[in-house]
């Protein structure tokens, strides 16, 4: 018999987000996406001027923030056709990755882990067998048997409290749970540590960004970090050395820490590598610019079409006509007037609510397509990038996590086990690696530049008439463009096609569904009564959907009032 499940929200912070399935059989047979509220930004930035909308953008979302910002820089000065001066490539592209790992390390430890680690299991662990196992994965000072007997000290106060906390609404006991006790004592001792180097990466975002989460220090034509190395109040060698010592203790986090408990967990829930895949298309940007003009990278970016590396297109630069002429955005099932399928720069922003219909309008995320499909984005899509253009970095732990996890499984993975749930979670930790190296190579690649001499920052954007432009990011989620068009230094017309939306959307007209919709299809449900297989599969994607929706009209007043219970 056929049984509907809802489950909204379905996220642990970032809200909004409600997911209908069909199950039959024990398995799922169909299944909706919805975003349960707009995004009014583009509405807001009309008529303002373009060089204040990364200040705006950027509040989007309260977790999305810095990507917003860099991103529509990035749209404004390809539209007025500027480049902007090595240092401020450097800086940005320090913070990028900064943020970047803060958002892996939270996803993983405290987004998702305890949808595959039971904590209330954790409390029959021996601590003194969780550090022997621990010592033959990692070298971690963290793991020994007196920091790991605190732990389950701390856990047993919590539960015996009856109060769980951070710990509440977790499927604990769940027949889809099935690791050892001293590898959940381990994880939970890991999810708390984790607390800390997410805090130090953000700690460098804050340095070189001036606050955060919604750093002040960007500006369309580079950054307002005015270098001195003989000023306090100015970024001097001082505050450069302390944020390469935070990048230093994040990264031995990131190697030591989490790729080990991703290797490890993998492997020990191999069947999750059947389940998830979805949609095969895959788009990632180049990003992590080495030049003043973005033609040149340390991620790289591309397309893959139906899983197959050997269809590997590349994205090549800031100006690049691939992604610009083929990025579209359809409407046909969500709530807004009319039913059309436009690239960014023809859209238009007019929503129309409806009742939820299943097969009508059911979400404010709107369906984005490239070359008319739909695409998957994410780690996943930049791993898969990576290995198909023979990236380095990608090559070497991309292989090293394919080989280690198989060694604990005892069989043989190749990168096709990567279209699956787990995949995306070892696709993230690959690239929260790879994102550790690079933070600190444009670290050094910074101060040797402010060395040579060179102490330039900021250069003066040009407008007049009508300017078009695109800026494009790797988001921690996947691929983010901003698209504006403004005239006379004024803006006419602004979208975010943002990571969330193209992997949340809802289906197309031709009734093809989106990556979340589409990676649901064939997977378990145990216990209709508590979805986990559906939550491990969407926390997968690691979803934001303030970036895909967001709630304000035109005078910033309150629309709705939305109560979860």
């Amino acid at each position: 018999m056929s049984r509907r499940i809802t489950v909204d929200p379905i996220t642990r912070i970032e809200g909004h987000l409600r997911v209908d399935v069909e199950v039959d059989g024990g398995k799922v047979q169909n299944s909706w996406s919805s975003g349960q509220m707009w995004r009014g930004i583009e509405v807001i930035l009309q008529g303002r001027d373009p060089r204040d909308a990364w200040l705006f953008t950027q509040r989007i979302c309260g977790v999305c923030t810095t990507v917003h910002a860099i991103t529509s820089v990035r749209a404004v000065e390809n539209a007025v056709g500027m480049t902007v001066p090595i240092n401020a490539q450097y800086i940005r592209n320090v913070i990028l990755a900064a943020h970047g790992l803060h958002d892996h390390i939270v996803h993983f430890y405290h987004l998702s882990a305890l949808d595959w680690v039971d904590v209330v299991s954790a409390l029959k662990a021996d601590p003194a067998a969780a550090s022997k196992l621990a010592e033959s994965i990692s070298e971690w000072p963290g793991n020994s048997t007196k920091a790991l007997a605190a732990v389950k000290e701390k856990l047993q106060g919590v539960v015996d409290s009856g109060q769980l906390g951070i710990f509440t609404n977790g499927y604990w006991g769940h027949p889809a749970m099935h690791l050892a006790p001293e590898v959940n004592l381990l994880a939970a001792s890991h999810y708390l540590q984790a607390l800390e180097y997410q805090r130090k990466a953000n700690q460098v975002v804050t340095i070189l960004g001036s606050k955060t989460p919604n750093i002040q220090n960007l500006a369309v034509g580079g950054v307002a970090n005015a270098i001195n190395m003989d000023n306090e109040a100015t970024l001097n060698m001082k505050k450069l050395y302390q944020a390469k010592v935070l990048l230093t203790e994040v990264q031995d986090f990131v190697k030591n820490v989490y790729l080990p408990d991703v290797i490890a967990i993998g492997s020990m829930y191999p069947e999750w590598l059947g389940y998830g895949a979805g949609v095969t298309n895959y788009m990632a940007v180049p990003d992590l610019p080495l030049d003043e003009a973005g033609t040149e990278f340390d991620l790289p970016g591309g397309t893959i079409m139906n899983a197959d590396l050997g269809s590997y297109k590349p994205i090549s630069s800031f100006n690049d006509e691939y992604f610009r002429d083929n990025v579209e955005e359809g409407i046909s099932h969500s709530w807004y007037d009319g039913d059309w399928q436009r690239h960014p720069w023809e859209e238009e922003t007019v929503p129309k609510y409806s009742e939820w219909d299943d097969n009508g309008d059911y979400s404010w995320v709107k369906s984005p397509r490239f070359q008319d499909q739909p695409m998957q984005v994410g780690p996943l899509a930049q791993v898969l990038m990576g290995l198909a253009s023979g990236n380095e970095l990608f090559s070497q732990y991309g292989t090293y996590v394919l080989e280690q996890a198989g060694n604990m499984a005892g069989v043989k993975l190749t990168p096709k086990v990567l279209h699956s749930t787990l995949g995306r979670h070892a696709s993230r930790c690959i690239r929260c690696v790879v994102l550790s190296d690079l933070a600190l190579k444009h670290w050094g690649l910074l101060a040797n530049n402010i060395a040579s001499g060179d102490v330039e920052s900021w250069r003066k954007p040009e407008f007049k008439g009508v300017q078009k432009g695109f800026g494009f990011h790797e988001a921690p989620r996947g691929t983010l463009s901003h698209w504006v068009v403004a005239r006379d230094g004024v803006i006419e017309n602004y979208q975010c096609v943002v990571p969330s939306t193209w992997n949340a959307g809802p289906r197309d007209s031709k009734g093809r569904m989106g990556p979340y919709e589409a990676s649901l299809m064939g997977n378990p449900v145990a216990d209709p009564e508590r979805p986990l297989e559906v939550v491990r599969t969407i926390h997968s994607f690691d979803p934001c959907l303030a970036c895909a929706i967001h709630t304000h009209d035109a005078e910033g007043k309150e629309l709705v009032k939305v109560r979860a219970l």
